[in-house]
C-alpha cells in the first residue's frame, strides 16, 4: 500500500479561567485561528474532551464555515495528561530538582494514565497516511502533548516535553513524510493573533522581554 504526506496542524486551546472555560480572550482567539486555516483543506479536526478544548475546536470550525467538510473527533489521547513520567537518571543535573517538583504537582491520575494515553497520540494522530493523497488534520490540544508531539517529531528523549511550551491558539505544523525524518514546519507561531491576545498561556518569566526571555520553565495547562 502506498503512503502520503500527513500535515499535523496543532493548538492549544484558547485562554481559558481558571474554572476551565474559555475567556473572551480565548473565543476570539479561537475564531482568528479558524480564520487562519480557512486556506487549508482539512480533513479532520481532532479535540480533547475537556471543555475548553471542545470549545476552541468548536469556534474554529465556525471560523472556517463551508470550507469545512471534514470529520470532527474526541478523544482522550487529545486530552490533558502527562504523557511521560522522566526518571531522575534521565534528567540533566542542574534541572533535576525543578522538573521532578513541577512533576510532582501533576495529579496521580495525570501520571498514571498519561504515558498509555501519549503512546496511543503518536499512533493516532503522527506518521504518514495511507493511500495516495496527503492529509491535513487540525489537533485542538493541551501544552503538555503538544510538548510530547514536538519532542516526537525532532527525535528527543522522552522527558524533554518538558520545558516545551505552547501558547493558546498558536499554531504549530508538523509533517510526516514517507520514508523521512518529521519535520517541524511552524512552532508556536502567532501571527494570526494581534498583540494584546499573544503571549496567553505562558507565565510572566516566558515572555519576550526586552533584555530577551528569562530561562525556560515548564507551562502548566
Amino acid at each position: 500500500m502506498s503512503r502520503a504526506f500527513r500535515h499535523l496542524y496543532v493548538t492549544r486551546h484558547g485562554e481559558a479561567s481558571r474554572a476551565g472555560v474559555l475567556t473572551a480572550n480565548g473565543e476570539r482567539q479561537a475564531i482568528l485561528l479558524g480564520e487562519r486555516l480557512r486556506g487549508v483543506p482539512l480533513a479532520a479536526v481532532h479535540h480533547g474532551p475537556l471543555p475548553r478544548a471542545r470549545r476552541t475546536a468548536e469556534l474554529i470550525i465556525g471560523a472556517l464555515g463551508d470550507r469545512f467538510t471534514g470529520t470532527v473527533h474526541e478523544s482522550a489521547e487529545a486530552g490533558d495528561y502527562v504523557p511521560y513520567v522522566p526518571r531522575p537518571g534521565e534528567l540533566p543535573a542542574d534541572s533535576v530538582e525543578t522538573l521532578t517538583r513541577f512533576v510532582s504537582l501533576t495529579s496521580t491520575e495525570e501520571r498514571e494514565r498519561g504515558p498509555a494515553l501519549a503512546r496511543a497520540a503518536l499512533r493516532g494522530f503522527t506518521g504518514p497516511v495511507d493511500g495516495d493523497q496527503p492529509r491535513h488534520e487540525l489537533l485542538v490540544t493541551h501544552n503538555f502533548l503538544i510538548g510530547w508531539l514536538v519532542r516526537a517529531a525532532l527525535d528527543a528523549p522522552d522527558w524533554r516535553w518538558l520545558g516545551v511550551n505552547h501558547c493558546n491558539a498558536a499554531l504549530t505544523v508538523i509533517r510526516y513524510a514517507p520514508g523521512t525524518p518529521a519535520s517541524v514546519m511552524i512552532f508556536n507561531d502567532m501571527a494570526h493573533l494581534p498583540p494584546d491576545l499573544r503571549w496567553t498561556g505562558f507565565p510572566p518569566e516566558l515572555r519576550p522581554e526586552p533584555d530577551g526571555f528569562a530561562g525556560p520553565t515548564p507551562v502548566s495547562d
